[in-house]
């Protein structure tokens, strides 16, 4: 069957993927190898170096531009790596137009590494498309989305941003990490570039640390791969295999971690210790038929805010959970909770932070696949 008649659930499994040449292996080898063979010089068998390339990489590679429908997959060392790649594509002067409500990691790159180089970094809501156009320049060259954003769980709507971008011939990288794309597809929206830190849902299991970009243009991918192998941010062969190994449960983990999501956040907005509730499935969200509309499920990442509470209290919440563990990260099948002004967004100025709702009471939950009476009961007694 032609792999572009594959059903999302099959292409996690088989999207890009062919046994081993070799051995006829079902799994790809972990070709833990840095250099390769060559009968004469540049007579090799596609592989020279692997930093250019490794074929435990390319076939993740061929997984991750599978499962977004798109044409190339880059994978990297992290998150953050890919989304250096991507700035990377810009020159001094160039203006970069970011959601105010994003990954406290992106924020610190974009800030911190680099704004001193020349290039600017603007930061607006985009809940309301038709407000962005008007904080466009001549100099913006790329718009950068989060959607569900990290941690406020605003959505964006990527098929409005897209046509805005077009209509000034900006690139929009969309960062899919929450959604994963079991819930959205942001390059069949029109978004040019997706990133993961596939870190997160699409390894699973909080035992890899990797970053993706799958485009569908050529150009496009040719650059990027360009700088990957000139700035060398990739990621190993055993990475590679973790994160291909973990993709190919990805449909089956997600569904359970919406179940499991939608159980938590309905138990939490219901509570009478908890003021504040952020999860887009709510018809009360201010984008909830926007992410209807291009999500197929509402996802397992909640964040909210105890009644009158202070940072004390969430801190004293958060030390007190037991089935949910304190840490960063996210996505894995495991629970985990987290304190996002200390921890995940302490890089953000506090008054940016709060700003966008970054208070110091917010606690934020990724849901994952154990028993949701569990999970429910380890809330209870940790809010009290």
């Amino acid at each position: 069957m032609s792999e572009k008649k594959l059903k999302f659930n099959s292409k996690t499994i088989h999207g890009g993927q062919t046994p081993d040449a070799a051995y006829g292996a079902v799994m790809p080898p972990i070709y833990q190898t840095s250099t390769y063979a060559q009968t004469t010089p540049g007579g090799h068998k596609g592989y020279q170096y692997s930093r250019s390339a490794n074929p435990t990489r390319t076939a993740l590679e061929n997984s991750l531009a599978s499962i977004e429908n798109g044409n190339y997959g880059l994978a990297f060392a992290s998150g953050v790596a890919a989304i250096d790649a991507v700035v990377k594509l810009l020159s001094p002067g160039d203006e970069v137009l970011s959601t105010n409500d994003l990954y406290g990691g992106s924020y610190r790159i974009f800030k911190q590494v680099f704004e001193k180089f020349g290039i600017t970094f603007t930061f607006i809501g985009m809940q309301h498309a038709d407000q962005i156009e008007a904080h466009i320049s001549e100099n913006t060259k790329l718009i950068w989305v989060e959607t569900p954003t990290n941690p406020m769980m605003n959505i964006i709507d990527i098929k409005a941003v897209s046509q805005l971008a077009k209509k000034h011939a900006i690139l929009l990288a969309v960062d899919n990490t929450f959604a994963t794309p079991y819930l959205q597809l942001p390059l069949d929206l029109g978004a040019d570039i997706v990133m993961h830190s596939a870190t997160k849902y699409l390894g699973g299991h909080s035992d890899v640390v990797v970053g993706a970009l799958v485009v569908k243009d050529k150009d496009l991918a040719d650059q990027l791969y360009f700088i990957q192998n000139a700035s060398g941010a990739v990621c190993g062969p055993m990475d590679s295999f973790l994160t291909l190994r973990g993709i190919k449960t990805l449909h089956v983990r997600m569904q359970r971690h919406c179940e499991n999501g939608k159980a938590i956040a309905e138990y939490l907005a219901t509570h009478p210790k908890i003021e504040k509730v952020y999860w887009p499935g709510f018809k009360d969200h201010p984008n909830h038929e926007i992410a209807k509309s291009q999500m197929n499920d509402f996802g397992g990442m909640i964040s909210f805010v105890p009644k009158g509470s202070s940072y004390e209290d969430a801190i004293r919440i958060v030390e007190k959970l037991q089935l949910f563990t304190l840490a960063e990260s996210l996505g894995g099948v495991e629970s985990l909770a987290g304190h996002p002004a200390s921890m995940t967004h302490a890089s953000i100025p506090k008054e940016e932070r709060e700003r966008s709702g970054v208070v110091d009471s917010l606690i934020r939950l990724s849901v994952g696949i154990e028993d949701e009476a569990d999970l429910i009961a380890d809330l209870e007694q940790a809010i009290g």
